[in-house]
């Protein structure tokens, strides 16, 4: 099982932690654009960008793992990733602090999400690594957005 998550990983800042999600899911990193707000969608939903003439939707990361919201700044961007939804797949963007590098991961080097008990939910968290003293979050991109939650941004766009 945990040979799969081996692989190459971006890795980026939000508030202090440091995540990463599989370059597989990555398809482009933005820079910060005009994001048009649509009316009744969770708070962590930014609103649609138009990237080359294709609506997406964009969601603020802090935001939806309860984190204080932060200005952006000119190392915020957005990462276009590939979610996969129960019907479809879904290209949404995703506001990051900062983009940090690309990282090889060795299945060696995973090692399971801790258990926090029932109150927290770690279903979004594939495994975490420690390179360089410092511990990354990694995540399953698929496990962020709830089907529910997915559906909706489906709606947005």
């Amino acid at each position: 099982m945990e040979e799969n998550k081996a692989g190459k990983y971006l890795t980026f800042k939000l508030a202090k932690e440091d995540y990463g999600i599989s370059l597989l899911k990555v398809r482009e990193i933005i820079g910060m654009m005009n994001i048009t707000s649509v009316p009744r969608t969770p708070v962590f939903v930014k609103g649609v960008i138009n990237l080359r003439g294709k609506v997406i939707p964009v969601t603020d990361l802090r935001l939806r793992f309860g984190l204080p919201e932060s200005d952006y700044t000119d190392r915020t961007c957005i990462i276009v990733v590939e979610v996969k939804g129960p019907d479809t797949t879904l290209q949404m963007g995703i506001v990051v602090d900062a983009v940090t590098e690309v990282l090889p991961v060795k299945s060696n080097e995973i090692e399971p999400a801790p258990e926090f008990g029932a109150r927290v939910d770690t279903r979004y968290i594939q495994g975490m690594t420690s390179l360089d003293g410092a511990v990354k979050i990694l995540l399953d991109i698929d496990r962020v957005m709830t089907a529910e939650e997915i559906a909706e941004l489906e709606k947005a766009a």
